[in-house]
């Protein structure tokens, strides 16, 4: 019920009375009406959502990464398998077994045998010790001739089998390495990884034999470990990679419902959402930056004899997968910032989205009407535009970002198309209101100024477009 001049109002009619008077009062000033005072827990606990978002962002690509490369053998092997093309990996193996072959061959015992054989020839005493001081270029040649066959078996088909199959088979290891479970008797000692590589040392064996050297029939079956992976670390980091195993279907999902909470609670709910992209995309750098400096303190802290050449690659071939990962989530992350930053209100973003939306208008023109594109059209008749059902049907079927309209009366000649509104020349177009006074006593002496290139583009009897020719450029 509307009130009267003489009925008083209640106390919530005049409180919203002094409201409504407060923000006229505002406006007419030019001040900010106030604003209800935000609530400094909610802010903070926002804050807090969205830095426990970017920690768990973190863990979940360390998780994902962890529950693919632990538990599932195929992936491991299509992850390491290619490391058995790799120089250095060939180069470590190669100068490995090198030495086990070595070592299982008594130099001295060929040299002794030597001087033997040649006493037994009746070859004069000195002759015969001097064979024994060759025992130095024995042992180089044969280093040369163990080091040349066992490179050329590491370097064949062979090898990528042996190394396949054996990483195969070490993938329960890996499993214990980084989870402690293991599901077969294959167990992690010393904290290493290893691929026994003795099928290399038969197959060497057996082509030093068939070279002619006998001696390398003596050599006994051997176990030799070549290490994949080694740390004294990695019993302190079991523990919690097993915990990132179990989660890492679920990580993922906590991570994203805690950042929705931080956004959903934040009071600027896209100043928010550009925070936790930022938030998201520093603990992917941070992480990213630390799998390089953990790959340079792991590499220095190699046991005596490892090849820090090899390493690296089994290093690099076994994380190629996280960072990955962390590469794609940190790229989502900062596109989502951005994509909120330029939605919003600011200079900037909406430069930005100007440009964009201009952009891609010009390309569709483009892909629309490729041909001719900068010549304008144009659409006259001598009746009302309202009226006109070719211009409604075709307007219904024309994209463009620059219209012209114009709706005049006659200034005394004909009334007709080629004297309609507006004038084109090229990618010229012209409209003119108003009238030159005298115009039919000057029309002779003003189309004689007309360029003689474009006179003969007029096509009306208007003085708009002669004064239209007159001002244009001429070809």
């Amino acid at each position: 019920m509307a009130h009267t001049g003489d009925e008083p109002l209640s106390s919530p009619e005049r409180s919203e009375l002094d409201e409504l008077r407060h923000r006229v009062g505002a406006l007419e000033s030019g001040a900010q009406p106030r604003t209800a005072r935000h609530h400094p827990f909610r802010s903070v606990g926002a804050v807090l959502l969205i830095c426990v978002a970017a920690l768990l962002s973190l863990l979940s690509v360390i998780a994902v990464w962890a529950n693919s490369i632990v538990r599932d053998t195929d992936r491991y092997v299509a992850t390491v398998g290619p490391l058995a093309s790799d120089a250095d990996v060939q180069k470590a193996v190669t100068n490995r077994v090198t030495d086990v072959v070595l070592a299982q061959i008594d130099v001295n015992a060929l040299v002794k045998q030597l001087q033997d054989a040649v006493s037994e020839r009746g070859v004069p005493p000195r002759a015969a010790q001097l064979v024994g001081n060759l025992q130095a270029p024995i042992t180089s040649g044969l280093k040369q001739l163990v080091s040349g066959t066992v490179q050329r078996v590491v370097t064949s088909s062979a090898f990528e089998t042996v190394w396949v199959e054996g990483n195969r088979r070490v993938h329960a290891a890996v499993d214990e390495a980084l989870t402690g479970e293991a599901d077969s008797a294959v167990s992690l000692k010393n904290d290493e990884v290893a691929i026994d590589v003795a099928p290399i040392v038969a197959q060497v064996k057996e082509r030093l034999v068939d070279a002619g050297l006998a001696v390398a029939a003596k050599i006994p079956d051997i176990h030799t470990n070549f290490v994949v992976v080694q740390s004294k670390d990695i019993g302190k980091i079991k523990t919690y990679m097993r915990v990132l195993e179990i989660m890492g279907s679920w990580l993922p999902v906590i991570a994203l419902l805690v950042a929705a909470a931080g956004v959903y609670t934040a009071f600027n709910r896209r100043h928010a959402l550009i925070g936790t992209g930022l938030a998201v995309f520093a603990a992917m750098l941070f992480l990213g930056i630390t799998l390089t400096v953990f790959r340079d303190v792991y590499l220095d802290h190699l046991p005596r004899g490892a090849s820090p050449a090899a390493a690296g690659a089994v290093y690099d071939a076994l994380i190629r997968f996280l960072r990955a990962g962390v590469r794609a989530l940190g790229a989502a992350a900062l596109i989502t910032a951005v994509g909120a930053f330029l939605s919003g209100p600011s200079r900037i973003a909406v430069h930005v989205r100007t440009g964009c939306r201009r952009s891609i208008g010009a390309l569709r023109d483009v892909a629309i009407n490729p041909q001719d594109t900068d010549t304008p059209a144009v659409l006259r008749d001598v009746g009302p535009a309202w009226n006109n059902r070719n211009l409604l049907e075709v307007a219904h079927h024309v994209r463009s970002g620059l219209f012209f309209g114009h709706i005049r009366a006659s200034t005394g000649t004909a009334v007709q198309q080629t004297n309609c509104h507006p004038f084109r020349n090229g990618r010229w177009m012209w409209m003119h209101n108003g009238a030159i006074s005298g115009f039919h006593q000057l029309r002779r002496d003003l189309a004689l100024a007309v360029d003689p290139a474009l006179y003969p583009d007029i096509e009306g009897s208007t003085d708009s477009e002669l004064m239209f020719f007159l001002a244009s450029p001429s070809a």
